[in-house]
């Protein structure tokens, strides 16, 4: 992993996320873990949006929970805005949470069905004390929603009224009440139609163009990152095996997984997709309660030698990129 830049947000080092594996009833022994997050490093710069993509399962969501320490690593260093809050108590995260937000997947279940819209938005205000000025705290919750094209009369409806990207707007608003720095972006599209997506997307990037915004926007569609994102950074069991910006990423893949997704993304061409290079995967993923030696990837790989299966590759530059792959160890 390359140092950090003197301009990043959020800084990630060698964040790993296990879960214990017991058996028993009265005595409960630790058998194994389930590594859902091993050695992930990446860092994220104000106003810039990251992206993290892989295949269900890859340790994305998790990841973005222990960033906002709604789970506790089990080893790693996560700074946010210079301050390490890694093993910060959670009376110590309060002020920081203010400026670490979150958006989740499912617009939906993330509100509170008993709550109007309003008070949703508001919530986050009057728990951290910035509602005792009754006129002023109306006045906050409108802008919020004004800013996400709510209209205003929707304050007093109850979220069963909206539709799907309805819903997102009310979980972004909510989520920017507290003026943060940095939103985490938990598949906050893929539960959508696509028509909205394209909407609540574009919305993503006007508020990031007004108010500055940075963004770790997790998702598993490729098309909605690229469209998003300036860096990307691809997991796979766990671990990233790829770093690079946006179009180098696209243009010039260099990790072999990384590779195959992007071959699976179909082109709006006939003929261009009846004649490109198909790279399958097979095989099925590895559990991640017993990762394969070596490079994870390596029991699907097409290009994996017996080096691949004994040492594990960690994050080193390759030409414009980051890679995890001893194919690219030598290049600089």
């Amino acid at each position: 992993m390359e140092q950090a830049p003197a301009d990043a947000l959020l800084r990630v080092r060698d964040l790993r996320v296990h879960f214990p594996v017991t058996e028993g009833v009265l005595v409960q022994k630790q058998v194994a873990s389930v590594k859902a997050v091993d050695g992930v490093s990446f860092d994220l710069r104000s106003g810039e949006t990251f992206g993290l993509v892989g295949e269900s399962g890859c340790g994305k969501s998790t990841t973005a929970l222990a960033v906002l320490r709604m789970l506790e690593p089990t080893a790693g260093r996560i700074e946010f805005e210079g301050v390490d809050m890694t093993h910060l108590t959670q009376a110590e995260m309060r002020p920081i949470r203010q400026r670490l937000q979150m958006v989740y997947q499912d617009p939906f279940g993330s509100l509170n069905p008993r709550m109007k819209v309003g008070d949703i938005i508001g919530e986050p205000l009057r728990v951290h004390g910035r509602a005792q000025d009754k006129a002023k705290y109306r006045t906050r919750v409108g802008e919020l929603m004004d800013l996400v094209g709510l209209l205003p009369d929707m304050a007093e409806r109850y979220p069963h009224e909206f539709s799907g990207g309805q819903r997102q707007r009310i979980g972004i608003a909510r989520a920017l009440g507290l003026e943060p720095s940095l939103l985490i972006c938990d598949e906050p599209v893929s539960a959508l139609d696509v028509s909205i997506q394209a909407q609540v997307v574009n919305l993503f990037m006007e508020l990031q163009e007004r108010l500055g915004l940075a963004y770790l926007f997790i998702a598993h569609d490729l098309s909605v990152v690229r469209h998003i994102s300036n860096r990307i950074g691809v997991m796979y069991l766990g671990q990233i095996v790829e770093i690079a910006d946006r179009d180098e990423l696209f243009r010039n893949p260099r990790h072999p997984y990384t590779q195959a997704l992007l071959a699976a993304v179909p082109v709006a061409d006939p003929e261009l997709e009846a004649t490109r290079e198909q790279q399958l995967i097979t095989g099925e993923v590895p559990s991640v309660r017993d990762p394969p030696a070596g490079c994870h990837f390596h029991p699907r790989c097409p290009h994996a030698t017996d080096r691949c299966r004994s040492e594990e590759p960690h994050l080193r530059a390759a030409g414009g990129a980051e890679v995890a792959c001893h194919l690219f160890e030598d290049q600089a």
